[in-house]
């Protein structure tokens, strides 16, 4: 059987596996033993051998808690002093109030790593909020379920260590890429707010009174926990003081001992963070598991070089490549969630990027672009679901309104493949070769 063939039938049997619901860990797995079974009289050892190497890694420890820190600060009162310390600073500014949507997604995002997370957190806080003022739905529903993908770009984010263990590159350098380009996203987010509400001056609420300066310090001193937090957890990685497994264990502390300070830790609470950590953490690691074995079979069968090779005697270039990987992967975030997307993908897709020439951090950045699109590209957008379930709306009126913000993320995609130095790989090597 030539190794085409196989690829297909390959390929068929895990859409017939996915199709019929099985567990994607388990479908990844079933799908590397039969190519494994191929080319190899005993699967069954590698099977056990690549489950035990991919979950039995101290990198990968990392996951659990940066996962389990984002549960804590769910549950806790810290995400509604963050919004009540930024509202203060934007009242005036065309647009108002929209821009604390991204403010706070941004700085929750940056100490929860989830994009779910994220998007829930501060929707339940601002929504009931805006509605009360008069400000435009569509807009504030848009902007919440965009920004909430903040969650998964800027560091540290869940997404990004499953990359960089699938890829096998630093964690912290891919965490220290994704800075830049989280900020860009931000910038363009918060201008088109601006530019919308210019345009729209009938469906702007009244102009808030202004606020003495000394207001302002006392609201935004509420800031001061979340600024800790991500000094504590973000700074010590930066300046080498701390692995991400190290820094991803102060974070969980950091954020108890906040809870605690605050008032909002309580043992039902806690309770409830440490089994929604760890739900989600077996989910993440069986799935990475299941890729690693079907990595390794790949890699027997000879699959992934030949794709390869036949990429590069097609002569599509790089920018070619780029361009074709947007589309799948655009694709796929219609069916599958980011971790499925990453591991189903990396044991291909690597090859092929290397040969083309692209760093593999900037590729991971690329990635967990592509992967915030699909958060909220139908019918699998789990931030359209989060909205869905927050709003009461239909899918399809969240992602209209989310649209404008979804035409900013691939605007980012595209100045990221056009100055992958300045925006995406400048900074960790600047950072890391100090």
């Amino acid at each position: 059987m030539d190794l085409l063939t196989l690829a297909l039938l390959l390929l068929v049997l895990l859409c017939l596996l996915l199709g019929a619901g099985l567990w994607i860990s388990m479908a990844l797995a079933a799908v590397g033993y039969v190519a494994m079974a191929v080319v190899h009289p005993t699967p069954g050892l590698f099977l056990a051998s690549a489950f035990w190497e991919s979950t039995g890694s101290w990198t990968l420890a990392a996951l659990p808690m940066f996962v389990w820190m984002g549960e804590i600060l769910f549950r806790t009162k810290l995400s509604e002093e963050l919004f009540n310390g930024l509202a203060p600073w934007v009242r005036r500014v065309p647009g108002g109030l929209l821009h604390v949507n991204i403010l706070a997604c941004g700085i929750f995002g940056s100490v929860s790593g989830s994009s779910a997370a994220t998007c829930a957190t501060v929707s339940k806080i601002a929504l009931p909020e805006l509605r009360r003022r008069g400000y435009d739905e569509d807009v504030a529903v848009g902007s919440l379920a965009t920004s909430g993908t903040l969650g998964i770009l800027i560091p540290p984010s869940i997404i990004m260590v499953v990359y960089a263990v699938a890829a096998e590159v630093s964690i912290i350098r891919v965490f220290i890429a994704g800075c830049l380009p989280g900020l860009l996203v931000m910038l363009l987010f918060s201008g088109y707010i601006i530019a919308w509400a210019l345009l729209h001056p009938a469906k702007q609420p009244r102009p808030e009174p202004r606020i003495p300066l000394a207001a302002k310090l006392r609201q935004s001193a509420q800031l001061i926990p979340c600024a800790l937090l991500i000094i504590g957890v973000i700074g010590t990685m930066f300046v080498g003081w701390a692995t991400a497994t190290e820094a991803a264990a102060f974070g969980v502390l950091g954020s108890l001992i906040l809870a605690a300070v605050t008032g909002s830790l309580t043992w039902m609470n806690f309770l409830d963070s440490l089994k929604g950590a760890t739900r989600l953490s077996c989910m993440i690691m069986f799935i990475l598991a299941g890729a690693a074995f079907l990595t390794k079979a790949m890699a027997l069968t000879g699959i992934p070089a030949a794709l390869a090779e036949a990429v590069a005697a097609a002569n599509l270039g790089p920018y070619g490549l780029i361009a074709v990987l947007t589309v799948v992967y655009v694709i796929l975030g219609t069916a599958l969630d980011g971790v499925s997307m990453i591991v189903l993908t990396t044991s291909i897709v690597i090859p092929l990027v290397q040969k083309a020439g692209f760093d593999l951090v900037w590729f991971g950045i690329f990635i967990v672009l592509l992967v915030e699109i699909a958060e909220i590209t139908p019918p699998v957008g789990f931030n359209l679901f989060v909205m869905q379930t927050m709003t009461g709306k239909e899918q399809t009126e969240v992602a209209k309104a989310s649209l404008p913000f979804f035409l900013m993320l691939v605007l980012t995609v595209v100045l990221c493949t056009l100055f992958p130095e300045t925006l995406v790989t400048g900074l960790p090597d600047w950072l890391l070769s100090r």
